[in-house]
């Protein structure tokens, strides 16, 4: 039986609450400088806009850029719509950084903690490098390595990003575990090889609303309510 050595975290969802982190951050920017707009329709908005251009990249219709690049594009095509016009590049800045400070659910940092006693941990995300450094040091998670989309130049669900990061950490594809909420990115990783542990993360996207299903029990590996329950199943 191969075991086990290695966890990948995918980060902005699975780990982090990106959604409410950016609410509360917009509103308080918005009450510094008086202005009102629907901030948690902006986000919403904010965060479709950036995986409409993570296709583009995939599929050569643009050129490679990092997410702070795309998601300054985003914003600066989005905010006229929600009240924002003629936002300053320091503005922009601003604006595009509070995706670099982003808070852990409850559960990430303790459950991050247990596992890295026994296993490689180390997220993989579709952001680069220098903002998983920064969003770890907020949230408060000690890394093994940081897999970032930069290292690669490829988007997940391309599967240079899995089996990039399974070679970096010198394992075999079966050796590495990717950790997600997002079915579409665990399933991709299994294509590569990976083994796959579905977390649920039902505030996600907001209360209530669904953007993919819930798997079926037993399509992936393991699947869990946090990162607490999947410690224990690993033996942590």
């Amino acid at each position: 039986m191969i075991t086990v050595r290695a966890l990948l975290f995918d980060t902005i969802g699975t780990l982090l609450d990106w959604r409410g982190g950016l609410i509360s951050q917009l509103q308080a920017w918005g009450a510094a400088h008086e202005i009102a707009a629907d901030w948690p329709g902006l986000v919403d908005a904010w965060r479709l806009d950036f995986i409409m251009s993570i296709a583009k990249v995939r599929t050569g219709e643009r050129e490679w850029a990092n997410q702070d690049q795309l998601q300054r594009e985003s914003m600066a095509r989005l905010a006229p719509q929600f009240g924002l016009p003629g936002l300053h590049a320091d503005a922009l800045e601003e604006l595009v950084g509070m995706w670099h400070e982003l808070p852990p659910w409850p559960d990430a940092v303790a459950g991050v903690d247990k596992l890295r006693s026994r296993y490689i941990v180390a997220p993989l995300s579709n952001g680069h490098v220098a903002m998983l450094i920064e969003l770890a040091k907020a949230a408060g998670f000690t890394w093994d390595a940081a897999m970032g989309a930069d290292i690669f130049r490829h988007y997940k669900p391309d599967p240079e990003t899995y089996l990039g990061s399974a070679a970096l950490l010198g394992c075999e594809p079966p050796e590495v575990m990717l950790v997600a909420s997002h079915p579409s990115d665990l399933d991709a990783a299994a294509q590569c090889g990976l083994r796959t542990c579905y977390v649920s993360r039902p505030l996600e996207y907001g209360p209530g609303r669904v953007v993919e299903a819930t798997p079926a029990a037993g399509h992936f590996d393991l699947m869990v309510e946090d990162l607490l329950e999947l410690a224990r199943a690993m033996g942590c």
